[in-house]
């Protein structure tokens, strides 16, 4: 963890019951990991490689490449679709860079949802959504923040992953581009003279362990890393305020069409353009 960044360290902690957990985290909006989580989860177990590659090894999935948040015409999307076996067998024994994000399991195996079981900390959680992130030793997911603006609760399966976090209140001093959840800063390495309000940033940074599982409050900044390769799976809930539930579903409707529509037909003047307003807005402050 060698960063020159003002990061904290992520309390872990086990033991919760509903009410301190909101009190103490969901209501104020700071990350924690939650050790107990996922304790009576058969999928800790049970969601081995050897059992993904014979149970659904001819699924046919979409994976993505290191193009996939980089500005231009490859903006967002996938690099190809293959069969699942061959995926999980080139991220776990090639290292090849490619990830998937926010792969919906249960979708082609809905009684996977068995594995869970749903927390009782909070109200809303789902079953319909078991999302699922799966990438190699050393892929990185670049700071973004999720736009729905849920709560995420992201439980490590197999293999290390190290998070950097940061609240929304810091997104001006990390530069973020208008219309979109995305900032270019490299939290791993700063680039100070580019970027000097960076420098003043205030984040969290820790390592999640296999069972673990990290809080990411509604709206929270978070660079990932994989110290492993392997994979996890975020359970969602809805925010607890209603207008930070709105904000969501705005930026779902009008903030992410209004990126993706200029993207396509302007690709570089969009990114500079964005590049341009973040600047302005930070030196604002």
């Amino acid at each position: 963890m060698n960063n020159c960044l003002e990061l904290k360290s992520v309390e872990k902690i086990e033991g919760l019951t509903s009410s301190e957990f909101f009190n103490q985290f969901a209501k104020t909006g700071k990350p924690v990991v939650l050790k107990d989580f996922s304790k009576n989860w058969a999928a800790k177990e049970k969601w081995t490689p050897e059992y993904f590659i014979e149970k659904y090894g001819d699924n046919e999935v979409q994976v993505y490449n290191g193009n996939f948040s980089k500005p231009g015409a490859t903006y967002m999307s996938k690099a190809k679709t293959m069969r699942f076996d061959d995926y999980l067998n080139s991220i776990l024994y090639t290292g090849q860079d490619l990830r998937m994000f926010l792969y919906n399991i249960i979708s082609k195996a809905p009684e996977l949802k068995e594995d869970i079981e749903l927390p009782k900390l909070m109200k809303g959680f789902s079953k319909r959504f078991l999302f699922m992130f799966f990438g190699p030793k050393g892929a990185i997911t670049q700071i973004h923040y999720d736009i729905d603006m849920s709560h995420v609760f992201h439980t490590a399966i197999v293999g290390r992953k190290r998070f950097i976090l940061f609240a929304q209140s810091e997104s001006k001093k990390l530069y973020r581009h208008p219309f979109t959840i995305r900032s270019y800063v490299d939290v791993d390495s700063p680039d100070y003279e580019r970027y000097p309000l960076l420098k003043e940033a205030e984040g969290h940074e820790v390592i999640l362990e296999p069972g673990e599982t990290l809080f990411i409050p509604s709206g929270f900044w978070h660079h990932v890393v994989y110290e492993e390769a392997g994979y996890a799976i975020s359970l969602r809930c809805p925010h607890h305020q209603f207008l930070k539930r709105m904000k969501g579903v705005t930026n779902l409707i009008a903030m992410q069409m209004v990126d993706r529509l200029v993207n396509k037909i302007a690709p570089e003047w969009w990114y500079k353009w964005k590049e341009k307003k973040a600047f302005k807005i930070a030196q604002a402050l």
